[in-house]
């Protein structure tokens, strides 16, 4: 039994030390992704909820590219999961966006996420052509005071 208690006490340190290191990531700011697409989001409320915006560096279409806003939800936890909806303000399309947000082993946070786009189709035989899905990876912008 005596020589049991050096095992567990560096185990319970071990899983103690363990459950302290998920550093809290934070989803309000703003980021930019792997495309140069940039976004914006605001305060999270008590219940998760945020909205921001959106503009995109990457677009088939004519138009012109305007700032789009977002509407979304996360879990208040330290590495949270969270949605959001982005509604094209320069086409007749809308994506919604699903991920995480993480601190990386250098202290750096990143949202990784996975995408579907849904475009217009004039009817249900190019159904086929209408959603596209991708992924993005988001690193936060340098603040301004920087």
């Amino acid at each position: 039994m005596v020589q049991m208690t050096p095992f567990l006490l560096v185990l319970s340190l071990g899983l103690v030390a363990s459950g302290l290191s998920a550093e809290k990531c934070v989803l309000t700011g703003c980021w930019i992704n792997d495309l140069g697409s940039n976004m914006t989001i605001g305060p999270v409320n008590g219940k998760g909820e945020f909205s921001g915006s959106y503009l995109t560096a990457v677009a088939d279409t004519k138009d012109k590219i305007k700032v789009s806003p977002l509407q979304g939800f996360q879990h208040l936890t330290n590495q949270p999961t969270f949605g959001f909806t982005v509604n094209w303000s320069f086409s007749d399309s809308i994506s919604v966006f699903t991920g995480q947000c993480f601190v990386d082993e250098k202290g750096k946070e990143v949202l990784k996420t996975m995408w579907l786009r849904r475009s217009h189709v004039d009817n249900i035989t190019n159904d086929w052509k209408a959603t596209r899905v991708g992924t993005n990876v988001f690193t936060r912008l340098p603040s301004q005071k920087e």
